[in-house]
């Protein structure tokens, strides 16, 4: 017997976390859509509140621990941290979807085949995956858990900013510094 099960996220525990941009309340989901664990920081009141400062960042081991020159992302977050608490509100939701979505050790693997000239794309397809296999459907039920009302997309990639609304699920005020991302 096939049953539809309702995606949603349940909210389990919230703890301040102090960080270098200062304090954060981190946020950690379980969910009906994968089993991994994903979690937000938040920063400031923002449950009812319009135009929220929001990065959706996808997990990278390589570059968020690592440091790794491969990528931008441990930049990338550290920067969206950082415009955050310089606005006092805002939130980072940390989905766990390594490389693109294919995992740790296909996303190494793939390193290995652009180390022969292939770029991300082509080392994704080649592995037998899509370009980009992430998705963001969690994100979206994180931001209707902490019932916000719109956001302000923080990204390096403005084509993000014009999705369908369906997929964004959220208003995200495409004329915003936040959302053009750091330059």
């Amino acid at each position: 017997m096939i049953t539809d099960v309702k995606p949603k996220v349940d909210d389990l525990v919230q703890t301040p976390i102090p960080t270098r941009h200062g304090e954060f309340i981190l946020h950690y989901y379980s969910n009906t859509l994968d089993d991994k664990e994903h979690v937000a920081l938040v920063r400031g009141k923002v449950d009812g509140v319009e135009h929220v400062p929001v990065r959706i960042h996808s997990e990278c081991f390589t570059g968020d621990v690592l440091g790794s020159r491969r990528c931008d992302c441990g930049e990338q977050l550290d920067m969206a941290m950082q415009m955050i608490a310089e606005r006092g509100a805002g939130i980072l939701i940390y989905l766990r979807q390594e490389g693109r979505g294919i995992g740790l050790l296909k996303k190494l693997q793939a390193y290995n085949l652009q180390d022969t000239g292939m770029d991300t794309v082509d080392a994704n397809i080649h592995l037998g995956h899509l370009a980009d296999e992430r998705e963001y459907d969690i994100a979206a039920l994180i931001l209707e858990s902490l019932q916000v009302k719109s956001i302000e997309l923080i990204t390096n990639n403005p084509k993000k900013n014009r999705r369908p609304a369906k997929a964004r699920r959220r208003c995200c005020r495409s004329d915003s510094d936040c959302c053009r991302g750091p330059q």
